[in-house]
């Protein structure tokens, strides 16, 4: 029996039932509703957010969890090892709508879109705004996976000069150079604009620091939309008000919902957007074809799945 413990429109279970016509589904809202059926579930498909160790311990039946998003941080993995249950996940289907967030959030703070909203909201004719191109640039991403191939592919339509850096540093399409993470600190001073894509692991919290920010050149833009843990709200916040930045654009934090009162909220020198970087109308079909796709593989008891976690790493 494969159980969703998140909800998924109506025609996407429809086409789920009509795909897999010898398959029992059970679509639940939530785990509060999918915790009566949990005990029966072979696979279940969740958000990630929802498992704890208590609810892989009821899944007495449970062979496969298919993650409908790539975070996979409050996944209870060890419990998940001692089961050898196999999890994947849907990585790579948010590279679309991140790349054109990364780009847009960008061009706001070069075409200085809020301050001319302002303006506009008050009627004041503001021609002589100081105007910023994209044209030219370095950009320096951190995190040089399916999203960051994405974002430097998009970018290079304006002519900028990408960086990569990621765990091997091998050349990758749409890069001008790739490195190993070991050097993204001697890339800093280069970069106009740095971009965290990073997930949240053991290796990447509060890998990202006050001295990172302040190697970059003083009119560099920081932009994290990878995860909020990566580097501390502070250190962000003392880097704009001193100076070593010019911009940071935020959609990930350490602490979500952002309370009301964090500064970061009041900076003019910070955007912030409520974790929405990854947000489409195409998240839901985009990540059921990776479930379609490894459904097919595990009626087949084959062993090539898209997007296998490794449990011992957490991604």
């Amino acid at each position: 029996m494969i159980l969703f413990s998140g909800k998924i429109e109506d025609y996407l279970q429809r086409k789920l039932i009509e795909e897999n016509p010898t398959q029992q589904f059970i679509f639940c809202a939530n785990m509060e509703e999918a915790r009566k059926a949990l005990s029966l579930a072979e696979i279940l498909v969740t958000y990630g957010e929802d498992l704890t160790d208590e609810l892989i311990e009821e899944a007495v039946s449970l062979k496969w969890i298919m993650v409908l998003s790539a975070g996979m941080e409050k996944m209870p993995f060890e419990a998940i090892k001692q089961r050898d249950i196999l999890v994947t996940n849907a990585r790579g289907i948010h590279r679309i709508p991140m790349a054109e967030y990364a780009i847009s959030m960008i061009l706001q703070v070069y075409r200085q879109t809020k301050k001319l909203i302002e303006h506009e909201k008050a009627h004041e004719w503001a021609k002589h705004l100081p105007m910023e191109e994209l044209h030219g640039k370095t950009m320096l991403i951190l995190g040089a996976g399916a999203i960051g191939q994405e974002v430097a592919r998009v970018a290079k339509a304006f002519h900028v000069k990408t960086l990569g850096v990621s765990r091997s540093g091998r050349s990758l399409d749409y890069f001008d150079e790739v490195y190993q993470m070991e050097a993204f600190q001697s890339l800093l001073p280069q970069a106009d604009i740095f971009i965290s894509i990073l997930p949240s692991t053991k290796e990447t919290q509060g890998m990202l620091q006050y001295g990172h920010l302040e190697a970059l050149p003083n009119h560099a833009l920081f932009l994290n939309m990878g995860r909020g843990d990566v580097i501390d709200f502070t250190d962000i916040i003392r880097a704009v008000n001193e100076g070593q930045i010019a911009h940071a654009v935020l959609d990930v934090f350490e602490q979500e919902p952002l309370p009301a009162d964090n500064p970061l909220w009041d900076n003019d020198a910070i955007t912030l957007t409520p974790h929405i970087s990854a947000s489409t109308k195409h998240y839901d079909p985009r990540a059921l074809e990776i479930f379609q796709k490894n459904l097919l593989i595990y009626n087949k008891d084959k062993k090539d799945y898209v997007n296998e976690i490794d449990v011992t790493r957490g991604y």
